[in-house]
C-alpha cells in the first residue's frame, strides 16, 4: 500500500463554508489519488441498498486505514476548523453505501440527535445526472437548490444540522459508493441508530425488499 495518510486533511480544512441557505461546504481531494485503487478494490462488499453501519461489516486493506483515519482525532479537527464549530466531544457514527435504489435519497432534514455530517463519494468517473447530492432550500422542490456535487472519488460534502437544513440527492439506482460520517449527541444515540439499522437490514435480506435508507 501506498505511505502517508489516506486522507487529505488540508483539503477538507480549504474547502469554503457557505451559510445560506444553512452551514455547508462542498469540495475534492479528501482521499489522496495514490490510495485510489486500493480503495476500490478494498471497499465492503455490500448487496443490500441504503447506508449500513460498520458493525454489520469486515473492513481490511486501504478501507479499514481509511476507517482508522476517519475514527482519529485529527480527522474531526479538520472538520472542526472547516465548520467553525467544536465536534469533539460528540461520539461518530460511520455508515457505509454501497448500493442505491430509485426510491433512495428523498429529501430529508436530519434528526435532532447529529450535530453534523459528512460525506466522502468513492465513485470513478461519474457521468451522470443523478445521484448528486444537492443543498436544498425547501422541503418540496429538488429543483429549488444552491449547491450540488458529484459523487465522485474524493469529493465530499459537510453541514451542520439545523431545522432547514433539507437535501437529498436526485435519484440513482446501482452502485454509488459513499463512507457518511455523523457527530451526534449521544453514544445512547448512535446505540438506538444502529440497532435500527441493523433491524432493517435484517428484514431487507428476509423479504426481498428495499426501504428507504436512514
Amino acid at each position: 500500500m501506498p505511505s502517508g495518510t489516506v486522507i487529505d486533511y488540508d483539503a477538507i480544512r480549504a474547502a469554503d463554508v457557505q451559510h445560506v441557505p444553512y452551514d455547508y461546504m462542498m469540495g475534492r481531494g479528501a482521499l489522496r489519488a495514490e490510495w485510489f485503487p486500493e480503495l476500490r478494490e478494498s471497499f465492503p462488499d455490500i448487496r443490500v441498498t441504503g447506508f449500513h453501519p460498520l458493525s454489520q461489516m469486515t473492513v481490511k486493506g486501504a478501507f479499514a486505514k481509511l476507517i482508522e483515519e476517519i475514527e482519529g482525532a485529527d480527522f474531526t479537527a479538520a472538520v472542526s476548523d472547516a465548520l467553525g464549530t467544536d465536534l469533539s466531544p460528540y461520539p461518530t457514527l460511520i455508515t457505509i453505501r454501497k448500493v442505491s435504489a430509485a426510491h433512495e435519497g428523498r429529501i430529508h432534514c436530519d434528526s435532532e440527535s447529529k450535530i453534523a455530517t459528512l460525506l466522502i463519494y468513492m465513485n470513478e468517473g461519474w457521468l451522470s445526472p443523478e445521484g448528486r447530492f444537492r443543498v436544498l432550500r425547501s422541503e418540496h422542490d429538488f429543483n429549488d437548490y444552491a449547491a450540488e456535487a458529484s459523487p465522485e472519488m474524493g469529493s465530499f460534502v459537510a453541514f451542520r444540522r439545523a431545522d432547514h437544513s433539507w437535501h437529498g440527492h436526485t435519484p440513482s439506482v446501482g452502485e454509488r459508493r459513499v463512507v457518511q460520517i455523523a457527530w451526534v449527541r449521544s453514544q445512547a444515540e448512535i446505540d438506538r441508530k444502529t440497532k435500527r439499522h441493523n433491524r432493517s437490514s435484517f428484514f431487507k435480506r428476509l423479504f426481498g425488499r428495499e426501504k428507504a435508507a436512514a
